[in-house]
C-alpha cells in the first residue's frame, strides 16, 4: 500500500459525507464519471442511490478520508454518470493508490463471502468487533482474511528477458513466469521450481525486487529478478503455450499494464539496459 493509505486497527467508524465507498456488484466496482475522469463515489452519493447492501467493512484511511467497502445485494439501474466496471479494468482509469485500495476491498468481500460458516464446526460465523476477523460463536474458531503468496520473476539472459504467453491471457499478451508458493516451500525454491516447470530452464542469482497485492481474488505477488543458468526453453503446454527471449527493442505487442508488478519488473529491466 502507499504512504497515503493507512490500515486502521479498529474496524468500526461512523461514515462521513465525503468518505470513499468502494461499491461492488458481481465482481464489478461502481465508478462515478466526471468529465474525463473516473472517481470512487463518496458516502453522500451512495446514499442518494438508495441501494441495498449488507455489511460494510472499514478498509482504512486515504488522505484523511475513511474508506469503506460494500456489496450491492440486488441489481439496480444507476444514473448515467455511474458505471459498473470489472475490477481488472479499472487500473488504467483511476489512481494507482485507489486501485490498490479497491483490490483490498475485493479481497475483504471475497473473504466475507467464503467464510460465512465455520470451517471447524459448520456454525454460522460473526464479524469480530475489534479486528478484521470472523469468529465462530460455538467453538470460538477465529478466521482472518486469506492471503495467498505467489512469486513472479523476470529472468534475464544477457540483454534479453524471458516473456511467456499463458493460455489464460487475452489478446495474445506476454508476461513473466509466476506461480503460487507451495506449503512448506521457501520463496527462492518456488521461483526455481516455477521457472523449470513452465519453461524447462534453470536459473541462478535470484534477487528480491518488490511485492504488490494482486486481488484476483487474494494473492500477494512477490517479485524477483534472476539470471539464466542453463537449458533450452521447453514450454509445459499446459499453462504456458509459448515463451522466448526478448530485448527491450522487440517486445511482443501486448505486455502487462503499467499498474501491474509484472510491468514494473519489465520496466526495471528496460531501465537497467539504458
Amino acid at each position: 500500500m502507499s504512504n497515503n493509505f493507512k490500515i486502521l486497527s479498529n474496524t468500526f467508524k461512523e461514515s462521513k459525507s465525503n468518505d470513499l465507498y468502494f461499491t461492488f456488484f458481481k465482481g464489478s466496482i461502481l465508478i462515478k464519471k466526471e468529465k474525463n475522469t473516473s472517481n470512487i463515489p463518496v458516502y453522500d452519493e451512495i446514499k442518494k442511490l438508495n441501494i441495498h447492501y449488507g455489511d460494510e467493512f472499514l478498509l482504512g484511511e486515504f488522505r484523511g478520508k475513511s474508506c469503506f467497502v460494500i456489496e450491492v445485494s440486488s441489481e439496480i439501474k444507476f444514473p448515467d454518470n455511474f458505471e459498473l466496471i470489472p475490477l481488472s479494468q479499472i487500473g488504467t482509469l483511476i489512481d494507482e493508490e485507489l486501485f490498490l485500495i479497491a483490490g483490498r476491498a475485493n479481497q475483504i468481500l471475497n473473504w466475507d463471502n467464503t467464510h460465512r460458516f465455520c470451517g471447524k464446526c459448520g456454525s454460522k460465523t460473526e464479524n469480530k468487533k475489534n479486528e478484521m476477523a470472523k469468529v465462530c460463536p460455538k467453538c470460538n474458531h477465529v478466521m482472518y482474511p486469506v492471503i495467498c503468496p505467489a512469486i513472479i520473476v523476470g529472468v534475464i539472459k544477457g540483454d534479453k528477458i524471458l516473456l511467456a504467453h499463458n493460455k489464460a491471457f487475452k489478446n495474445n499478451m506476454y508476461s513473466l513466469i509466476a506461480g503460487f508458493v507451495e506449503a512448506g516451500e521457501d520463496l527462492k525454491s518456488t521461483v526455481k521450481r516455477e521457472v523449470f516447470e513452465e519453461v524447462g530452464i534453470k536459473i541462478k542469482n535470484i534477487k528480491y525486487y518488490k511485492s504488490s497485492p494482486w486481488s484476483f481474488p487474494n494473492s500477494l505477488m512477490i517479485g524477483f529478478f534472476a539470471e539464466y543458468e542453463s537449458g533450452e526453453i521447453k514450454v509445459d503446454g499446459n499453462e504456458i503455450l509459448h515463451a522466448n527471449w526478448y530485448t527491450k527493442d522487440n517486445f511482443p505487442p501486448n505486455i502487462p499494464e503499467k499498474f501491474t508488478i509484472a510491468r514494473k519488473i519489465i520496466d526495471g529491466f528496460v531501465d537497467r539496459k539504458k
